[in-house]
């Protein structure tokens, strides 16, 4: 007797196999759709608050901080730690707390409207100066809505993890306009995998998100740097400076965990984050670039580098500390956002030192490019994703293409010297925090923390 199978059946399995290719194919793009339109809304409440709040009609927050006077800084961080902590806390009062993306690809369904609750909390207060990054807001949002299409889809739950991974991406991209970052933050950093069906899906929806949020015209530049030239000089810095950049960016994402932690998880966030956010403020009154996701700072630094050249090291050492300060402070008092911005700062201010310094050694090395590294190097490591970070720094500047030699140099040193101080205490049977990116790996995110009066659970 043939064991072939009969025509019917094998029709029957064609047949449900198309069928379940077309929703998936139509869940990608309404997914982008989707993403996009979350991108947009979030940087179009992110601009319409800071017109209110800081008088902005055009430029970027960086020019406001320098002319508006210091107690409307002070004030105004002080409002935004009131208005985050009531949120939160109303937020988690009334139902379940947010679930973070990593575990929205692992499977856990995100309540779509509290989703966008917290995320729309999340943007008022950066817009009014919190420093942390806008970025996960559109992630949050992204991937809540790409679960909910996925389950009206039908999808099973391997596309459900992919579609969920990508529309989170997408979200990163549409909010800066920067359709790589989204597709390597999708791959790198959530899915852990660069297989076709993840690729091509990444790709789409990132690609239609940016479409539908910033149309044909390519986004203005974020982050303005001169032109950048690579040298011998140059290069013998990212070799012998990437690694310690890298050691820095780890030792960042250790302290933003231990500042998630222990932040507060009950109704101490009424008087803990306003207290926070006015240290914020005081800090701002002399150090007024530390205000917001880190733009500021980056450009501050970018501009002293280029323009001042050594005598600028007190300024950069300065806003170095005082943004990572702050940075660990409004985490610490219970607020939610990212830190892929701050650590693009950080590690253009380190850049920026490092490079200043050794062109007193060897002159001749191009320091804007420095600061370029620097940046890249220092998310790439902080976030455990450097391919990612790579992709985030090229696409803010819209440069680097002339120095991805010494740029591919610097992350990897950073890379492997950030693996090996996580990896420190494993041969001595130590725990290895190392995670894989596609893990709970909350480096590039202050994720949520369920408030309670009872047993806490932590949602990271």
């Amino acid at each position: 007797m043939s064991s072939d199978p009969s025509p019917l059946h094998t029709t029957s399995h064609t047949t449900a196999g198309s069928s379940e290719l077309r929703r998936f194919a139509a869940a990608v793009v309404l997914a982008g759709i989707t993403a996009g339109v979350t991108g947009w809304a979030c940087a179009h409440l992110l601009h319409t608050v800071e017109h209110f709040v800081w008088s902005i009609s055009e430029g970027h927050l960086v020019t406001a901080l320098e002319t508006v006077p210091w107690w409307r800084r002070f004030l105004t961080l002080a409002a935004a730690g009131v208005i985050g902590a009531v949120s939160w806390v109303l937020l988690h009062r009334t139902g379940p707390g947010p679930v973070s993306t990593e575990q929205a690809v692992a499977g856990r369904r995100m309540p779509v409207l509290r989703t966008i609750w917290h995320a729309a909390t999340q943007i008022v207060i950066i817009a009014m100066g919190a420093s942390l990054g806008r970025e996960v807001a559109p992630r949050e949002a992204g991937a809540a809505l790409s679960g909910w299409i996925s389950d009206r889809f039908g999808l099973n739950e391997e596309d459900r993890r992919i579609l969920v991974a990508c529309g989170a991406g997408a979200g990163l991209a549409a909010v800066y306009g920067i359709p790589l970052s989204g597709i390597f933050f999708a791959l790198e950093a959530l899915l852990a995998t660069f297989s076709k069906r993840s690729l091509a899906s990444a790709l789409a929806v990132s690609g239609i998100a940016v479409f539908v949020s910033t149309g044909w015209a390519r986004p203005e530049v974020y982050y303005r740097m001169p032109e950048l030239v690579s040298s011998p000089a140059l290069v013998a810095w990212a070799v012998l400076c990437g690694p310690a950049i890298g050691l820095a960016g780890a030792l960042f994402g250790e302290a933003v965990k231990r500042a998630e932690q222990k932040r507060p998880t009950t109704t101490r966030l009424l008087w803990v984050m306003p207290l926070g956010f006015a240290v914020v403020g005081a800090v701002s009154i002399w150090v007024p670039w530390v205000l917001g996701n880190g733009h500021p700072v980056t450009q501050t630094v970018t501009n002293q580098v280029a323009e001042v050249g050594p005598q600028a090291l007190g300024l950069i050492t300065l806003l170095l500390l005082a943004k990572a300060v702050t940075t660990l402070i409004t985490v610490r008092t219970g607020a939610w956002g990212g830190t892929l911005n701050p650590g693009i700062a950080l590690g253009a201010a380190l850049g920026g030192l490092t490079g200043l310094v050794w062109s007193l050694i060897w002159p001749g090395s191009n320091l804007v490019a420095c600061v370029f590294i620097g940046a890249a190097a220092f998310l790439g490591a902080s976030i455990k994703a450097p391919l990612t970070g790579f992709a985030l720094v090229l696409e803010l500047t819209h440069s680097g293409a002339t120095v991805l030699v010494p740029t591919a140099l610097a992350i990897a040193g950073a890379t492997a010297a950030a693996s090996w101080w996580r990896n420190r205490g494993k041969e001595h049977g130590g725990n290895n925090d190392d995670e894989e990116p596609g893990g709970n790996n909350d480096d590039e995110e202050t994720g949520p923390v369920a408030l309670t009066t009872g047993p806490v659970e932590k949602v990271n």
